[in-house]
């Protein structure tokens, strides 16, 4: 059911039901940050709380409030949230703990939050056991604690499943302004993904940060992802959970490579949210789209008075998705007119303080620099701190910056390498100039990686849904080719025997031949795989060393330039995880992956190939064959035919090797985990 949050985070009247300093507060955040319309204390008892005077009962109330927070315990939640849903109320935001995320300790958690569900029935409630939101477009506040924000006519909004995370970055002194901070708690009734929806919906939100503990409902979450691109406005998502403790007892590759992690990555990714790794990249990416939006493409200028800055930026960019394009001739020549020619032309660029306070060749020489192709310019100043010296001497900085803006229309950011050097204060007047406060070198290349990024993300389909739990059966792989197969997988010539006739069956086959003992999970490392068995003896000699219950015996891929992994796992959270990956013997030696969510297409494959390490050796190394990528290509796709046809019962296949020749990619091996519905 979609409930429309409206009346609740735009209220125009609140109730408070409780009678504790929480709920004291509540109102009195509403006052300070000038709220303008009714507030209505519930309480049966006290005649007035923080100087406003109480009503005795919900029952009692002049009208159904838009908004009401609840400060009293769970039980009494409940009931509360029982009446309100009966007088029509707008939503309500549950402060009490003591619900599901308790069940494993009082053992009634989860019958009290289902009760609190039937209780709201069709009303919007937000939590419980979390802070509520603070609305600073408007001054409503659900919210019992201090904050750090203030008021604003637009800016982005905030959501996180941590109450605590919420006042830290309410406190934030960086120049970003918020138009909502929102908290989640156990997400009874309402996901982060609806709250993201109603937020965005608010004219006046310009992008929307997440930070996340658990995507919860998939279906929800790509809605949001998609309405937010049907608005224009960016998402940006902090996610926890990087552990691969949870598949460090795994039995194939794929499994260990794709772990949550990786399938989260993949899933933002696809829907076009930028991932950033930590509350500072969060702000400073959301501070960029808030005032620039997606960036046009990936090509950045920068420039400092210090070589050492310039050093520093120029680093930042390695193993990064941000370019310093070489410079023009007529940027060159332009900067040459303003700098003179002591000064050593680049991108990044030293221009030296031979034209510091000269703000109209500051500006000149700016402006030649913002003009060609690049879609942002970074100025690296950073201020002195003014309880001990004076920042006036910086001023011309802000002056020129905003001219050459103004005069080439692109946006110009000013980085600080320290945070602590571009106060509050000063990044209001560098925002109020029209231009770009940016606090940190990685912050701001973290920043501009994912505004690049996001300017250029192709809107996808919606993900494969992953099927429920059921038993897994693990097929042999000659099962598992078989199926493969099936769905136009090319697969090794081979015959499944027993011992007694191998030397049979070898004869009856050209050699070089493979031999392989089943029953192993990792026939390489368990020496049940003899390669290039060229008689009917040594296949014979090779299965005495193994040993093994049964044994596959097939022809010998010879060609090869490269060994690629393609395995599919299915990720409850994130849909089925597509791994490409270096294969063989090599998979766990070089971890050198790329993982995506299917569905894909062929045009996805190639793109993550290319980002392989070894994709020098697919296109041919030092003059030697390439690797035939229109095959590796019909390999994965074969793959996901199967796994969607699958998708039900599916938990893992995997492909390691496909061996890659310049006119084959045939599956080596291969390995299928499945099951039946229970």
């Amino acid at each position: 059911m979609t409930r429309d949050l409206t009346r609740l985070i735009r209220p125009k009247s609140i109730a408070v039901i409780g009678g504790g300093v929480w709920c004291a507060s509540v109102i009195e955040q509403c006052r300070r940050m000038g709220f303008d319309g009714p507030i209505w204390p519930v309480h049966p008892k006290r005649a007035e709380m923080a100087g406003q005077a109480t009503y005795p009962s919900i029952a009692a109330l002049p009208g159904a409030p838009d908004a009401t927070f609840i400060g009293v315990n769970r039980s009494a939640t409940v009931n509360a949230v029982r009446d309100l849903a009966a007088i029509g109320a707008g939503g309500a935001v549950c402060f009490a703990s003591g619900f599901r995320e308790v069940q494993a300790e009082m053992g009634d958690g989860d019958a009290l939050q289902d009760q609190l569900l039937e209780a709201a029935g069709d009303m919007p409630i937000i939590g419980p056991n979390c802070y509520g939101f603070i609305n600073y477009l408007d001054g409503a506040l659900l919210w019992p604690d201090q904050h750090g924000g203030e008021r604003c006519d637009s800016g982005v909004a905030l959501i996180t499943q941590s109450s605590n995370i919420a006042i830290n970055l309410t406190m934030q002194a960086r120049g970003l302004p918020l138009a909502y901070v929102a908290t989640a708690g156990n997400q009874a009734q309402t996901g982060l993904a609806q709250i993201g929806l109603a937020l965005l919906d608010d004219p006046r939100v310009t992008a929307l940060g997440l930070h996340i503990e658990g995507i919860g409902d998939l279906d929800a979450f790509q809605t949001l992802a998609q309405q937010a691109q049907r608005f224009g406005k960016p998402i940006v998502a902090l996610k926890a959970g990087k552990s691969a403790q949870a598949r460090a007892a795994a039995v194939s590759h794929t499994a260990s490579l794709a772990g949550s992690d990786a399938g989260a990555r993949a899933l933002l990714r696809r829907l076009g949210i930028a991932q950033v790794d930590s509350l500072p990249e969060l702000l400073e990416t959301l501070k960029l789209l808030h005032l620039a939006g997606p960036l046009a493409s990936n090509h950045i200028v920068s420039m400092s008075c210090s070589g050492g800055e310039a050093s520093l930026m120029a680093d930042a960019a390695v193993g990064r998705g941000v370019s310093f394009p070489e410079l023009s001739v007529a940027q060159r020549t332009a900067l040459r007119a303003a700098l003179g020619p002591m000064v050593a032309l680049a991108n990044p660029l030293d221009y030296h303080t031979f034209i510091w306070d000269d703000v109209p060749r500051m500006t000149e020489a700016f402006t030649a620099a913002l003009t060609g192709d690049v879609a942002l310019g970074c100025l690296v100043v950073d201020f002195p701190r003014t309880d001990r010296c004076s920042d006036a001497a910086w001023d011309c900085t802000i002056t020129a910056g905003a001219a050459a803006q103004q005069a080439t229309g692109t946006p110009l950011a000013f980085v600080a390498t320290l945070p602590e050097n571009l106060s509050e204060g000063v990044a209001r007047r560098i925002t109020d100039a029209g231009l770009i406060p940016l606090l940190g070198i990685q912050e701001a290349m973290t920043a501009i990686e994912a505004a690049a990024a996001l300017g250029r993300h192709r809107p996808a389909g919606r993900v494969l849904p992953p099927g429920g739990e059921c038993p897994a059966t693990v097929l042999s792989e000659a099962e598992s080719k078989a199926a493969l197969a099936a769905h136009g997988a090319d697969v090794p010539r081979a015959q499944r025997v027993q011992a007694a006739a191998l030397e049979v069956a070898a004869r009856e086959m050209p050699m070089p031949l493979v031999l392989k003992g089943e029953g192993f999970a990792h026939k390489t490392e368990a020496g049940a795989v003899a390669l290039n068995l060229t008689s009917p003896d040594a296949v014979v000699q090779a299965a005495a060393r193994m040993n093994a219950p049964a044994y596959l015996l097939e022809e010998m891929i010879t060609g090869g330039v490269a060994e690629l992994l393609i395995g599919v796992v299915r990720d409850p959270a994130h849909g089925f995880v597509l791994t490409l990956a270096a294969g063989g013997v090599m998979t766990e030696i070089l971890r050198d992956s790329v993982s995506l969510i299917l569905p894909v297409t062929a045009c996805d494959v190639d793109e993550a190939l290319d980002s392989l390490r070894i994709a020098p050796l697919l296109a041919g190394y030092r003059g030697q064959p390439g690797a035939d990528r229109g095959a590796i290509a019909r390999a994965v796709m074969a793959v996901q035919d199967y796994v969607i046809e699958n998708a039900q019962t599916l938990q893992e296949v995997e492909i390691n090797p496909l061996i890659c020749t310049p006119t084959r990619a045939v599956a080596a091996d291969a390995l299928i985990t499945t099951g039946e519905q229970p």
